[in-house]
């Protein structure tokens, strides 16, 4: 049983999906400045007070949806209803569960 070219389209599309959220949690880890929920977010740097430990548990956030997004992908090989459903909820769901523990984030960094 071969993959579909249904799947493999399905799974190359949730891969560039996941391809930004892993660039932010690899490389933006470490850097000086906090990483951002809101794209041109400038506030962050006068309200997060220890950046280090902000940008670890970001970077692990964005870590998690990445994941979610090859998860779903990797559905989409085996059954492309499946995968589909989870990219949905990702979409939806997901970044609704992310905002919130973003807010958490930041108000434990505050």
């Amino acid at each position: 049983m071969g993959a579909s070219v249904e799947g493999i389209v399905g799974l190359i599309s949730c891969l560039l999906c996941a391809v930004p959220f892993m660039i932010i949690a690899r490389f933006d880890k470490e850097s000086s400045t906090p990483i951002n929920f809101w794209s041109g977010d400038k506030s962050l740097k006068d309200k997060v007070v220890n950046v280090p430990a902000y940008n670890a548990k970001m970077s692990k956030m964005y870590f998690k949806c990445g994941m979610v997004f090859v998860i779903s992908g990797i559905c989409c090989m085996f059954s492309l209803t499946a995968g589909l459903i989870l990219v949905c909820l990702a979409g939806t769901v997901g970044m609704y569960i992310a905002y919130r523990s973003y807010k958490k984030i930041l108000n434990e960094y505050s």
